[in-house]
């Protein structure tokens, strides 16, 4: 197997960026559906969360939303946004992976940016509206800086379940990204062994790589008051 994977890799179009059998294209191809559904899912749930959160209502959904979330199958909802695209005579090659991501990526990133703004310091809301803030002016200028880590966190874990989802959804998708070689290795049988295991490596590569740079993100868009300084040694006197 590992043979035949290694011949796999050697062919000569599996580097290609604009050959769909190149891992370079499909790799692009992988992370833009992630990136746009992270995007539209961001785009819909944070503002809502930061408006709700700010002013303490809705604590039930929050709490609510987090565990839907954990309880709905992401194959299912793939396989149910293609039957009803396939009904309407949609793009099924676009729109079903797309709606399920963006369904999959929501509830973390809504439940983070609840509590990350619940859990902002209220003395430093108080004293921001006693110099004559506006209640918008402390949602983006107090509350979302602050809460910014605890939302980052909610899209770490949004982004690399993604990642991992795009593959899944090579068996109904013509694209699919690095799940494609997997799906494609299946349909060959005992002779596609090689191909799973080049294309299963391929995904967990890059959810490694995008768990690193989601933590040099935080690092860099994280305020420096608010990073946890956790290699700081004490000193001897």
């Amino acid at each position: 197997m590992f043979g035949e994977a290694w011949d796999w890799l050697g062919e000569p179009n599996r580097w290609s960026w604009s050959d769909p059998a190149g891992i370079p294209y499909r790799t692009v191809e992988h992370l833009g559906f992630s990136a746009l559904s992270l995007v539209v899912a961001a785009a819909l749930t944070i503002p809502p969360a930061l408006w709700l959160a700010h002013y303490r209502r809705a604590a039930f959904l929050a709490s609510s939303v987090v565990n839907i979330g954990r309880a709905i199958p992401s194959f299912g909802l793939i396989i149910l946004f293609w039957y009803l695209a396939s009904r309407w005579e949609l793009n099924t090659s676009f729109w079903p992976l797309l709606i399920a991501l963006v369904a999959l990526a929501m509830p973390p990133l809504f439940t983070n940016t609840y509590a990350g703004v619940i859990s902002v310091d209220a003395d430093a809301v108080d004293a921001a509206r006693g110099t004559g803030y506006r209640e918008r002016q402390i949602m983006f200028g107090i509350e979302l800086p602050l809460a910014l880590p605890v939302i980052l966190a909610g899209a770490r874990v949004s982004f690399l379940q993604l990642v991992a989802t795009v593959a899944i959804g090579a068996i109904v998708n013509n694209g699919g990204g690095l799940g494609r070689y997997i799906v494609d290795g299946f349909a060959q049988g005992v002779g596609g062994y090689g191909e799973i295991l080049a294309g299963g490596v391929a995904v967990i590569v890059l959810a490694l790589l995008c768990e690193g740079i989601f933590s040099l993100i935080t690092r860099f868009a994280v305020p420096r008051g608010l990073r946890v300084e956790t290699t700081r040694q004490p000193q001897m006197s």
